[in-house]
């Protein structure tokens, strides 16, 4: 094959090619103890064992990451960027934090330099920590979409993001109407929506911000991209429960109040669903829906312990993906997102493979947001997207992995003891978004 553009990347690969909740984790995924990525013009063209691909590619330009693991980059698939500011905030529960920290800082995005510059820093925590696909929250503000939309176009980076809609029990300056919900959002998506790597995400917070109409209009705008996504809340906490139903009253439940609008149906990213009920649970497998799973900010905000293996036990699953939560998350890294996705499901009484938490990390988070074909896993075909982490990146980790006798011991090691500093690399459609080694 013409080597002509192409370069490749060498070390020991990982990738998925399975369902490690539905076959055994070590059959659901590839390793190549050498391997290689072979990609141009941002698409993988080859991967496997070096020996085996690199006679295709007679004279292709090879960077070798001896010791180092190359993997799919992450994808975050809940997410809050207007949220950077203020995380790591001390506050009590859901609605207190809400008010105290989030609310005063998202009305600073109505000033599109401040959104920028946000978005700017914000994407620079992405790539720090490895991750290449995400799907983004914003503000009310038409501002803070297209801050972010332009950031990361400029990086090429696979972003979803929407406008927040908004129209009740929100402070003066973040609540719209449902027209101007509406009409926002529909401006925004024909303006960002398939724009290269940009994908549009209908966003209307959660069901106690949102009218029945709003939400009614949320599922309108839906409709109109039907390719588009739908990011919201909904079971965070048991007091958000109460408001939902005293707001709805003739609803089933929380999720019905969603289903109502239109908005139950693949492409949409439920954030949290932490206490669902059994009904709740056959409906979101029923329709394709997804849901974010968000470890460190249920942890922080005292949310609940969410049930992962009430969503992923059959064949006929809920997908389910891992966010970071930024800002009620306490880290970018989805390493230490998968630590404590661990901690939650060892207080549930199973134990987290860590393939199984390496795999809702990249191809999970990729299937909630309907990306699987893009993203996710190093395939042919596929974008190139991947990320180089460094087993010695820190005397403990080395250690650790020094004495791995199989490669899910050190991804084990990497999820426990790991954070940004074991990135050594990001790639995001074959071109380096961050490199560790020459970025200060």
């Amino acid at each position: 094959m013409s080597s002509d553009d192409a370069t490749a990347l060498r070390g020991q690969v990982v990738t998925f090619i399975d369902d490690p909740f539905v076959v055994s984790p070590t059959d659901a995924m590839q390793f190549w103890s050498d391997g290689v990525v072979v990609m141009r013009s941002g698409i993988i063209e080859a991967v496997g064992a070096a020996d085996d691909v690199l006679p295709a590619w007679p004279g292709i330009q090879v960077e070798r990451f001896a010791d180092d693991l190359i993997l799919p980059g992450f994808a975050d698939c809940h997410v809050h960027y207007p949220q950077l500011g203020v995380i790591a905030s001390y506050g009590a529960r859901l609605f207190h934090w809400l008010n105290t920290y989030t609310f005063p800082e998202e009305l600073k995005f109505s000033d599109p330099q401040y959104a920028s510059t946000i978005a700017e820093r914000f994407l620079d925590e992405l790539a720090r920590n490895g991750t290449t696909s995400a799907c983004v929250y914003a503000t009310v503000h038409t501002t803070s979409v297209s801050a972010l939309f332009e950031a990361a176009e400029a990086r090429g980076i696979r972003i979803a993001t929407g406008k927040m809609m908004m129209d009740r029990n929100a402070p003066p300056g973040l609540t719209d109407t449902v027209q101007s919900s509406y009409d926002e959002s529909i401006a925004l998506a024909r303006m960002w929506h398939g724009r290269g790597r940009l994908t549009y995400a209908v966003s209307p917070r959660f069901a106690p911000t949102s009218t029945a109409e709003q939400l009614e209009a949320a599922g309108a705008v839906w409709d109109a991209y039907p390719d588009a996504l739908l990011q919201t809340h909904m079971s965070e906490q048991t007091d958000e429960l109460k408001t939902v139903a005293d707001l709805f009253p003739n609803a089933r439940d929380y999720l019905d109040v969603y289903a109502s609008a239109g908005l139950v149906r693949p492409g949409a990213n439920f954030g949290h669903a932490i206490h669902l009920t059994d009904r709740e649970r056959d409906a979101l497998r029923d329709a394709g829906a997804g849901v974010s799973h968000c470890p460190t900010s249920n942890l922080f905000l005292g949310s609940g312990l969410f049930d992962l293996a009430g969503l992923r036990t059959d064949t006929d699953t809920v997908p389910v993906g891992l966010g970071t939560d930024v800002g009620g998350g306490t880290s970018f890294s989805m390493l230490a997102t998968m630590q404590d996705a661990y901690k939650i499901a060892q207080l549930r009484g199973i134990s987290l493979h860590p393939i199984c938490a390496f795999y809702l990390a990249t191809v999970g988070s990729a299937a909630v947001m309907c990306m699987t074909d893009k993203v996710g896993s190093l395939e042919p075909g596929r974008e190139a997207d991947l990320i180089v982490l460094d087993p010695n990146a820190t005397p403990v980790l080395a250690e650790r992995c020094g004495r791995a006798e199989t490669i899910s011991d050190v991804l084990f090691a990497l999820m426990i003891l790991g954070d940004d500093r074991v990135v050594r690399r990001t790639v995001s459609a074959g071109k380096t978004l961050y490199a560790r080694d020459t970025t200060a």
